[in-house]
């Protein structure tokens, strides 16, 4: 797909069945109730759908069975980063080869890097691939926080470089790279309490891994977004923050799969060693997701 990325991209969760592997069946289901949400692109192997459980050939049959799956209906983006650059290049160039829209590269995550080498593997692993790149910044798991100067000189630099998904929970930031450096760089918002604000600031869109359970909901807020309709937009919005903030305030791959639990559509556990989430905490979410209401009808709207 060569159209811009913009709107709701949702993280896709991984699903696992009773023995501990990846279920093919089940994330072909995800990605078409994502898509049947209306989302605008889907997301393979980010920190929702718990890449670093995943052995590298798990990523590629995730990356694959979504790409097959979604069958051009919507961009798929692969989140590629690895621990060394030559795994993340390997992967890079297996998304593009498996039909990936955009590679999505997060920095390692056990040695923070310098801010050097941190340029020097995001320009690398990039100009390994055809495909636009998305920079996947999340220092809490990186250690690294890439300033928004450092983002746009590496849009710059690098003709693929075309997104970035901004995970510091820091709408100052976010503001800077949508104020100063959409000339090169479109901004996702991958901090999902921050949807709204995101979109108000006019950010290119969000990634949510919330979107597995209320796709369709946050479909509908983008499209008054677009539509100049605050007031609808922020009715929506305060019907689904209860739900979004306890997800947020709990380990989150498991919290959004026990949302999506009480939807009606099993999805199983995270992979061990993460748990579930405690009673408490599982059944309040459970509560809220349970109590949402009816997606608003689907508005139309252009969305690029």
């Amino acid at each position: 797909m060569s159209a811009p990325l913009r709107g709701v991209l949702s993280a896709l969760l991984t699903p696992f069945d009773g023995d501990g592997r990846v279920d093919e069946a089940t994330l072909r289901r995800v990605v078409d109730r994502n898509i049947d949400g209306g989302v605008h692109g889907v997301v393979a192997c980010g920190s929702t759908g718990e890449f670093t459980a995943l052995s590298g050939a798990e990523r590629r049959l995730v990356v694959e069975t979504v790409v097959d799956q979604a069958a051009g209906r919507v961009p798929v983006v692969a989140q590629t980063g690895a621990q060394t650059t030559a795994e993340a290049i390997e992967l890079s160039r297996h998304a593009e080869q498996a039909g990936a829209s955009v590679v999505m590269v997060v920095a390692p995550y056990y040695e923070p890097l310098t801010i050097d080498e941190t340029k020097r593997y995001l320009r690398t692993v990039a100009e390994s691939v055809g495909i636009p790149v998305m920079l996947y910044n999340l220092p809490a798991a990186t250690g690294v926080n890439m300033p928004p100067a450092l983002i746009g000189e590496l849009a710059r630099e690098v003709d693929n470089i075309r997104y970035v998904k901004d995970t510091t929970a820091d709408i100052a930031q976010a503001g800077q790279l949508i104020h100063n450096h959409a000339d090169v760089v479109s901004t996702f918002v991958g901090w999902d309490s921050l949807l709204l604000a995101a979109l108000a600031e006019g950010a290119a869109g969000v990634m949510a891994g919330t979107a597995n359970v209320i796709a369709a909901q946050l479909v509908s807020i983008h499209a008054a977004m677009s539509q100049g309709d605050l007031h609808r937009a922020r009715d929506e919005w305060t019907q689904l923050y209860p739900l979004i903030d306890a997800i947020m305030a709990a380990p989150f791959s498991a919290a959004v799969k026990t949302a999506l639990g009480a939807t009606g559509f099993a999805i199983g556990d995270p992979r061990p060693p993460v748990l579930p989430l405690d009673g408490e905490v599982a059944a309040t979410i459970s509560r809220l997701a349970s109590a949402l209401p009816p997606a608003p009808a689907r508005q139309p709207v252009t969305v690029g």
